[in-house]
């Protein structure tokens, strides 16, 4: 597949065609209020931190949006236990604020279904990094989103992120493309992201009765729901874990 790697900076045109991009996301992988809030922001405000791919007839195929903000400033200092949600918040609330920024954060990196296993995660993964370098920055960090880790929902998030193969690399792919990239785990943010919704909602989004009070494994989850029906509610609270690449 021949690509060609571009910012929204650069072609503004493509937008339209970046956001109607196909994905496999879960449904309820995009009902988090504070990513609802912030991440469509980042292709109008800071276009030129969404790079995205298109192939040789023209059709995005791949796209990764970032990010800058400032870390080591009164109040922060470390990557924050509410992870990806946090770190936007962060983000736009310095760009209202005219803070110069000092790292960039990877928010997402997304693949067209028809395009998946053809390694455009780590060509995305390369441009957000070659982005912030040419731009000054030092280091990307990256809330990660262990990509197999829905298969162990009941495994704990520090001890499967740090599950190694026998080569030394992480067990989970998507931890592993960051760490061929030459990133290393700096911690787990365990409240990354949060989804809470009624019954209702959320029989509408995974077609599951959520009718029993507990636990319920959801597919594509990372962790179990917590089910409270004589409360009317479920509340998915997701971990990442926290990557840090030097640049």
């Amino acid at each position: 597949m021949e690509l060609r790697v571009a910012s929204l900076a650069e072609r503004p045109e493509m937008l339209d065609r970046v956001r109607g991009m196909a994905d496999s996301w879960p449904a309820f992988a995009v009902e988090d209020l504070s990513g609802n809030a912030h991440y469509p922001r980042i292709a109008v405000e800071l276009p030129e931190y969404v790079q995205f791919a298109e192939d040789e007839y023209g059709e995005v195929v791949a796209h990764g949006h970032s990010v800058p903000f400032a870390l080591h400033t009164e109040g922060r200092g470390t990557l924050p236990a509410r992870g990806w949600s946090e770190v936007l918040v962060w983000a736009f609330s310095d760009l209202r604020r005219g803070v110069r920024p000092d790292t960039v954060s990877a928010i997402s990196v997304t693949v067209a279904p028809h395009a998946q296993g053809l390694g455009l995660s780590g060509r995305m993964l390369a441009a957000m990094r070659d982005n912030a370098e040419a731009r000054g920055f030092r280091e990307v960090v990256a809330p990660v989103r262990p990509s197999a880790k829905h298969l162990e929902p009941h495994a704990p998030i520090e001890e499967y992120a740090r599950r190694l193969r026998p080569d030394g690399l992480p067990h989970d792919p998507w931890l592993r493309v960051h760490a061929r990239a030459g990133a290393t785990i700096d911690s787990v943010a365990p409240a990354s992201m949060t989804v809470s919704g009624s019954l209702d909602e959320w029989r509408r989004w995974t077609g599951l009765p959520f009718d029993t009070a507990g636990d319920v494994e959801v597919p594509g989850a990372l962790v179990p729901v917590r089910c409270e029906p004589e409360r009317g509610y479920a509340v998915y609270v997701e971990p990442n874990v926290w990557m840090r690449h030097a640049l």
